[in-house]
């Protein structure tokens, strides 16, 4: 297939891939050609992808580019570059988590979003950089190293989905398969200047088993709301034959995310938080957010509230040290000494929960899920900054706050749709005067995952964001 595009093929989405593929424009090669392009260009100085397969990339491509050329495209992926987040597992590759303790033996079988990406005939580049079991809402760890932000290489991307974020912004790849357990794809796409979308729990099928299952969901980060929702259609399906080994997923009997967001939406009922608790945004936040408020507002009625939840930051820590403990439960002093120490700190803590107090954290969880869910009973859609903050210094755990001292719980604007299983996006609102993306996040009720994506890619439209590169 002879290309007679001639743009960038870095900034195409899915759709308009696909589009060119079907018109015989464009081939799936010169696209993963490209795509690897932007890899060997950029990936050692940003340490986005710790596994980059050239090989099977390229294979795969020329599979999709006959394909194509025989009019039988296996799905609606087909030829798009993919990543996946060093979380889940692709045949034949290892998943190492970030830890040096980890195994480097290849895996057996794909994990279920995997599977549905590799049906719909997707190009795996590579696997994502993450923070040590992603743990944490910076990427950093003892086995990858930092990784670093396209803006500015002296920031951090976020995490824990960090690298994934970084190909986004970058044109490495297309869609980017991550997860999000309190933030962790919402986070790096804020930091980075894409879009990011966590499900409601169940929406897509996950597996291996996780001990983060009650808080975590897997989720699409790409440059648009639109190629978050082509990707979640096909990762929320389960196998051909119906099945799949995680049984919190949901049944979706045909998943069409991405058809939704061209359906109108009228006039929506706004909440917007622009504080959680005493928690508010910074100067440079909050003149991005000022400027992206009549663009909200233009959506429907805007009404700014307060979230008053004050301990949502302490019964997220109580379900993430209990974890992390029961992780690293056995260590030696050896071990300890090859993982993270932010992770042992965690576990530490972790150790000294008493029962009794996690349990109390559970039923404080449930009021916590009520709080948020009569907010979206008189509300379509909460809208609140992603973080409050733009990206800070790579190679740290937290920033410093207000007060100068270090932020332990600086991302709690997160933490709620996790805690309340809510499905929520985030997209670019803009930049700081000193060049960094802010991003802005939106929430509605449990299993209204396409009203949140119309809501997001209608603001998305408003705002107009350019992106890295432009």
């Amino acid at each position: 297939m002879a290309s007679s595009f001639s743009g960038d093929l870095s900034r195409l989405g899915a759709g308009g891939l696909v589009n060119l593929y079907r018109d015989k424009k464009l081939s799936p090669l010169d696209v993963t050609v490209a795509a690897l392009d932007r890899v060997r260009d950029l990936n050692l100085q940003l340490n986005a992808l710790c596994w980059v397969d050239e090989k099977a990339a390229l294979a795969q491509a020329r599979a999709s580019a006959r394909r194509w050329q025989a009019g039988k495209p296996l799905g609606t992926l087909d030829g798009v570059p993919v990543t996946v987040k060093d979380w889940f597992h692709v045949k034949g590759w290892p998943t190492r988590y970030g830890a040096r303790l980890s195994s480097s033996a290849p895996q057996k079988e794909d994990s279920p979003a995997v599977a549905r990406l590799r049906e719909a005939g997707a190009v795996f580049i590579g696997k994502t950089t993450l923070p040590e079991y992603g743990h944490k809402g910076v990427t950093d760890s003892p086995l990858y190293g930092v990784t670093r932000n396209p803006w500015d290489e002296g920031k951090t991307c976020g995490g824990s989905s960090g690298g994934a974020a970084v190909c986004a912004a970058t044109g490495m790849g297309v869609l980017h398969l991550g997860s999000d357990a309190g933030g962790s794809v919402r986070i790096p796409a804020s930091f980075c200047g894409v879009a990011a979308f966590k499900p409601s729990p169940g929406v897509v099928p996950s597996w291996p088993p996780s001990l983060f299952s009650t808080l975590s969901a897997a989720g699409p980060i790409a440059r648009s709301i639109d190629d978050c929702a082509r990707m979640l259609d096909v990762i929320a399906q389960f196998d051909k034959k119906g099945r799949t080994p995680d049984w919190h997923a949901l049944p979706l009997e045909r998943p069409d995310f991405a058809a939704s967001l061209g359906i109108p939406l009228g006039k929506l009922k706004i909440a917007y938080a622009p504080a959680i608790n005493d928690v508010r945004m910074n100067a440079d936040v909050a003149a991005v957010m000022k400027k992206m408020l009549p663009h909200l507002q233009s959506l429907g009625r805007v009404d700014v509230i307060r979230l008053d939840v004050p301990d949502i930051v302490d019964v997220f820590n109580k379900h993430w040290m209990a974890v992390a403990a029961h992780m690293l439960k056995g260590y030696t002093a050896a071990q300890k000494k090859k993982t993270d120490a932010r992770l042992l700190h965690w576990a530490a803590r972790g150790e000294k929960l008493a029962l009794h107090d996690y349990l109390a954290a559970e039923r404080a969880r449930m009021d916590i899920g009520a709080y948020f869910k009569s907010i979206l009973d008189d509300y379509d859609i909460l809208v609140t900054p992603t973080t409050a903050m733009a990206a800070f210094d790579a190679g740290v755990n937290m920033p410093r706050g207000r007060d100068g001292k270090l932020w332990d719980d600086w991302t709690p604007f997160t933490y709620g749709a996790n805690l309340a299983r809510l499905p929520a996006a985030t997209i670019p609102a803009g930049l700081t005067k000193s060049g960094l993306p802010v991003g802005v996040q939106v929430m509605a009720g449990y299993l209204k995952d396409t009203l949140a994506l119309r809501a997001a890619a209608a603001l998305e439209k408003k705002i107009g964001f350019a992106g890295w590169g432009a």
